[in-house]
């Protein structure tokens, strides 16, 4: 819930800028007032201004940043129409090819990872790497990021980094659930290394892929003794594993310091779920984990014996060396209590306590074993109606077994106006017609009592997720299907990716509906409304104009120097444009910078195309862009915690370069 002061925040950002913000505003208004007396055409003016409005509205979050790139691509729109006004004498950008973003390769390319890697979550799949990541590395974020960044980096450097990132991203949301890290504190990492390992092979980025068709291309208009030979598959690897390394020790020691701690939204209880039920049942319970220790007394005793006098109600167990144990089929009053199962309770802070002293029981601070089981996107509390002809009307909870049969942990019993809770023999009391329980279950359970006529579920908006481990060889098939076209083909990303996407919706691994649900168009929007303005960048000749300017500044400095501004420059265009525009428009000036420096050609042309991977400032980049929602970034995270990577890429990058090439 808005505080007050959350509350004037937001009415403040949505009625007009800040004083702060009028400040900025008008520094870069002046800014671009100067550059306009500076460039050499009108049209490279506009661009320049334009190029800095959208940085004002990405860094200042004036509105949301795909709000902010709908509407620079509108206004490059309506410059057609505006031209003679603006001095032009055509718009910055043809109306005709405005809108070729959203079906541009990259767009595509991601609608499918992201169709793709929710069919593998449905599958299960998922949940089972992340299982694994969480046995070997705990639940302690200096042993996670190490684990997921290094894998998700190594698949990238054999498949398009945002591949990479979407596949692993429903394995990062259940490593949080489970370990109770923030989405936040793990997503980054895990971008930022899946940028990182484009880097490490020739095939694993855009720029990388096409450096060695640039450098061909290059050779034709050199004499033969400067011509250049091609780059090898593994050219690369050294500066690509030191820059992966660089980026796992970077949020190993300062993680704590620049990544952002958003809640993680894997609460067991929604906070307004228990308000509701507090409020209208007068019921006050949360959940907790406890651990049985060796020698307590609760060993050898059933559920039965403690939960009615307790006021306790065991919705799941875990004994050492088995599976969790939740849902229909597993719990009954007579399971018995042994030595090292844990038990997942639901109960009254006050009576959870007098249970724990009473048996010397280990209450855990969080919920560990079953903190994705009996999490909010698999279970949580619920209202059901005993209807009139229903088939447990005279009989008790006790007489149906109802949390073995049906799943469901009876906490509270409303009839005739009157609550009755755990303690009260709520589950001895024969079953009325308009008797409302209050239950925790899982919503799979939850949903197969909406078709028994013995039941009317009141609570509707819960999470409908339907598991189909049955799909998981559809799923996997489908899945080598894409990445085999897209290692081992020439046929486009995007359709490779959609080949393995459709696969999973005609195979019954996603509905259709599904697959819509699982694209964030935030992330599509973004991404598409911004390549028009890397059009006008390029097209207007305002990025050939930037690059003469710094090159001109550092042309008779020592070769490092002149390397190093190459790299800064490709860093900026990769910012502001798409890395592939980039590497294509600075190849043919890093190339002829060298040969006029007396350095070497082919080493320059690869440092512009290992910097395009250096894009972790703005959330810009399509891994950036990906990540931004789930993990509830803000462009600020970005500015903080990619400014610093960028300037180590940089370094790291200049040095691997230096000592080997």
């Amino acid at each position: 819930m808005d505080t007050p002061a959350s509350e004037d925040k937001v009415v403040s950002s949505s009625t007009g800028l800040s004083a702060r913000q009028w400040i900025v505003a008008a520094v870069f208004l002046a800014v671009a007032l100067y550059m306009s007396t500076v460039v050499p055409s009108i049209e490279i003016a506009w661009v320049t201004g334009i190029l800095l409005l959208t940085i004002f509205l990405f860094a200042f979050e004036v509105v949301d940043v795909d709000v902010a790139a709908i509407s620079i691509m509108v206004i490059l729109g309506l410059t057609s129409l505006a031209a003679p006004l603006m001095g032009l004498d055509q718009g910055l950008v043809d109306t005709r090819h405005l809108f070729d973003g959203f079906s541009s390769n990259a767009v595509i390319s991601i609608i499918a990872v992201m169709i793709i890697g929710a069919g593998l979550d449905r599958t299960g799949l998922m949940s089972k790497v992340a299982a694994f990541i969480l046995q070997v590395g705990g639940t302690t974020e200096k042993r996670i990021i190490p684990i997921i960044s290094s894998t998700v980096a190594i698949i990238s450097s054999f498949m398009q980094n945002v591949g990479a990132a979407a596949l692993f991203l429903p394995v990062v949301s259940r490593i949080s659930a489970r370990s109770g890290l923030p989405m936040s504190r793990l997503l980054m990492p895990m971008g930022f290394c899946a940028i990182l390992g484009g880097t490490v092979t020739m095939v694993g980025s855009s720029p990388l892929i096409l450096l060695n068709d640039l450098i061909l291309t290059s050779n034709t208009a050199l004499p033969a003794e400067q011509q250049m030979s091609a780059w090898g598959l593994f050219s690369v690897t050294p500066v690509g594993l030191a820059l992966v390394a660089t980026g796992i020790i970077y949020f190993i020691i300062a993680g704590r310091f620049v990544l952002p701690s958003t809640p993680s939204g894997s609460s067991s209880v929604g906070g307004d779920a228990m308000k509701y039920f507090h409020d209208l049942y007068g019921v006050s319970f949360d959940l907790f984990e406890v651990v049985v220790p060796d020698g307590s007394d609760l060993i050898g005793k059933k559920l039965d014996d403690v939960e009615t006098d307790y006021r306790i109600r065991v919705i799941a167990n875990k004994r050492t060396g088995e599976e969790s144990h939740i849902g229909p089929g597993t719990l009954a009053r007579d399971t018995s209590i042994e030595a090292g199962m844990v038990l997942g309770v639901v109960a009254a802070p006050k009576d959870l306590h007098h249970f724990v002293e009473k048996y010397g029981l280990k209450k855990r601070a969080a919920l560990r074993t079953f903190s994705e089981s009996l999490s909010s996107s698999k279970a949580g509390i619920a209202e059901v109606v005993i209807p009139p002809g229903s088939n447990l009307i005279g009989k008790s909870a006790r007489d149906v077994w109802m949390r073995k049969v049906f799943g469901i942990a009876m906490v509270a019993l409303h009839r005739n106006g009157e609550t009755l809770s755990e303690g009260d023999h709520i589950r001895e009391l024969p079953f009325h017609a308009g008797d409302t329980l209050v239950v925790h279950t899982t919503w799979e359970a939850l949903a197969r009592l909406e078709k028994d006529r013995n039941f009317v579920v009141v609570t509707t908006e819960y999470p409908r997720e339907e598991s189909r481990p049955h799909k998981v060889g559809w799923a996997g098939l489908f899945f080598a299907i894409a990445l085999s076209m897209v290692l081992f083909t020439d046929i486009r990303l995007s359709v490779a990716l959609l080949t393995g996407a459709i696969g999973m919706i005609l195979s019954g691994v996603l509905s259709i509906d599904e697959a819509y649900e699982a694209v964030s168009w935030k992330t599509v929007f973004l991404l598409a409304s911004l390549i028009p303005l890397g059009l006008a960048v390029e097209s207007t000749g305002t990025a050939k104009w930037i690059a003469d300017q710094t090159l001109s500044v550092v042309g008779d400095m020592p070769i490092w120097v002149i390397q190093a501004s190459v790299a800064i420059l490709s860093t900026f265009f990769t910012l502001v444009m798409s890395n592939v525009g980039a590497t294509v428009l600075l190849v043919p000036l890093a190339v002829n910078i060298a040969i006029g420096a007396g350095a070497d050609p082919a080493v320059f042309a690869l440092t512009v195309a290992i910097a395009t991977s250096n894009s972790f400032l703005i959330p810009t980049h399509q891994v950036n862009a990906l990540i931004m929602g789930p993990g509830g970034y803000r462009v600020p995270d970005f500015l903080r915690a990619g400014g610093i990577m960028t300037i180590l890429f940089l370094v790291v990058m200049m040095v691997m370069m230096t000592l080997i090439f």
